[in-house]
């Protein structure tokens, strides 16, 4: 085999070890990583209440407590058939922010429909006592699963109005709530609805019984 020959299939040899070394390059290499779907309770009210609705007793909102397991954006869910002991998270899906915040959100948006929220600590109309403050414990806010194929949103609070003075607060109610809604599905997107569904039960009836408490 002449010099020439010899060059050609060196050329040759070398060029198919490229491509091997391309191709197995290439399989190993890990593919794009998939980015957890976001969720959130969706827009809320389109439209804002009559301006002539009646308003009732200004309210003070505190920020919601949460247990230390929902501090971060996880979306949660038990098995109730197998241990519901454990607290499980959805690789891939992601709340928008704590519970407890969105929590919070939603009361706000309901409850500011027909009375002023304020912070506490904020001042109410001029002369007036200071509102009441409304503190609320996020205790449960999961996917109950009692089945592989049967789930709910369950979510559970304790719901405290104080009032404000100059020794301190004092205790004016106590509720607890606890509600359930079905998931549609046995998944992420299922617990998701259902957990929107048992927040907007939950917020209606604290909506109700602080219309009955402090009119």
């Amino acid at each position: 085999m002449n010099s020439i020959a010899i060059q050609a299939y060196s050329t040759r040899a070398r060029g198919i070890f490229f491509l091997i070394s391309l191709v197995l390059t290439g399989c190993a290499l890990p593919g794009q990583p998939v980015r957890p779907a976001i969720y959130d309770f969706g827009p809320g009210a389109r439209t804002a209440p009559p301006a002539s609705q009646a308003r009732l007793a200004p309210l003070a909102l505190a920020d919601i407590e949460a247990n230390p397991a929902l501090d971060s954006t996880a979306v949660l869910y038990r098995l109730a058939y197998a241990d519901d002991q454990q607290l499980k998270a959805y690789a891939q899906a992601r709340w928008s922010m704590p519970p407890a915040q969105l929590v919070r959100q939603r009361l706000r948006e309901r409850l500011g429909q027909h009375r002023a929220l304020l912070n506490p600590g904020e001042g109410g109309l001029p002369g007036a006592p200071a509102p009441l403050t409304l503190r609320i414990e996020l205790e449960e806010f999961s996917q109950l699963f009692e089945a592989p194929d049967k789930s709910v949103g369950l979510l559970r609070l304790r719901a405290t109005v104080v009032r404000p003075g100059s020794g301190g607060e004092t205790l004016v109610a106590q509720r607890s709530v606890t509600v359930q809604r079905p998931a549609a599905s046995a998944d992420a997107p299922g617990g998701v609805r259902a957990m929107t569904a048992a927040t907007d039960a939950a917020v209606g009836e604290l909506d109700q019984w602080l219309q009955g408490l402090m009119p």
